[in-house]
């Protein structure tokens, strides 16, 4: 998917005039983030799974420009969707508002329309957000015993993933979201690809092959998908930027 619409060419009503360029059906939807967050990996995934053209607008969140400020006063963070010039911020709340805002045929649901998954789906997301995520961020951001008290953490967070999937309400499934990615694949997906980032970088194991069998071969799964790979940066800059971010975070600790 491009990211910035094409002019086409257009003739116009004379029969010897020359071409003209006509800019048309130019996207009415503007994405601004930063090219290593999840979050913004998050709706970039989902415009593209649903079929929505958008303009994608890089923040330097070192020099927030006007613009996001503009957008999202309160938290001034991405990502932040523009549609028709109004502004959804946070990137749960812009993935529930593509699925609504996009429908039919031609917009594939990312979601269901059966209200107890709905509300399995809701429940998985809040833990990813705010158990499995803090969790490998403070593996990433610690030493010594604070980061092996964290590093166990994440282990106990991601045996009840695994139990969920052999057990639980998904189990069986390819995805959460069944044979094709749905909404719950694209909040834990976009994020889990940091695990192996964060033990290459930190020198710890996160994942031990064979442990969490299910999740594994689900993120095998995950990543394997074009629309994946074409939304996530390669693990080189991923690692390149990882190891810059956390020898800045150290020295700032130290300091």
């Amino acid at each position: 998917m491009n990211s910035s619409p094409q002019p086409i060419q257009s003739q116009s009503p004379s029969s010897d005039a020359s071409p003209v360029a006509v800019e048309v059906n130019k996207p009415s939807v503007k994405l601004y983030g930063s090219w290593a967050s999840s979050y913004t990996h998050r709706v970039k995934l989902a415009l593209k799974l649903k079929g929505v053209e958008y303009e994608y607008m890089e923040e330097d969140l070192t020099n927030k420009s006007e613009q996001l400020l503009l957008y999202n006063p309160v938290h001034k963070k991405i990502p932040i969707l523009v549609h028709n010039e109004n502004p959804v911020a946070e990137s749960m709340v812009i993935l529930h508002y593509i699925d609504e805002a996009w429908t039919g045929t031609q917009h594939p649901i990312l979601s269901t329309t059966d209200p107890y998954e709905n509300a399995k789906i809701r429940f998985w997301s809040h833990f990813i957000d705010n158990k499995l995520g803090p969790s490998v961020g403070a593996v990433f951001q610690s030493v010594g015993e604070e980061q092996t008290a964290a590093v166990e953490q994440v282990h106990n967070y991601l045996k009840l993933l695994e139990d969920e999937l052999e057990h639980g309400f998904f189990k069986g499934r390819r995805f959460f979201g069944g044979e094709k990615i749905g909404f719950l694949d694209i909040v834990l997906g976009c994020g889990s690809y940091w695990l192996w980032v964060f033990e290459e970088v930190a020198g710890i194991k996160l994942v031990d092959s064979g442990t969490y069998p299910r999740f594994e071969s689900w993120l095998r799964d995950f990543e394997e998908q074009n629309e994946v790979k074409e939304t996530i940066p390669a693990t080189d800059k991923l690692l390149e930027y990882a190891k810059g971010l956390r020898q800045i975070i150290l020295e700032h600790v130290k300091a």
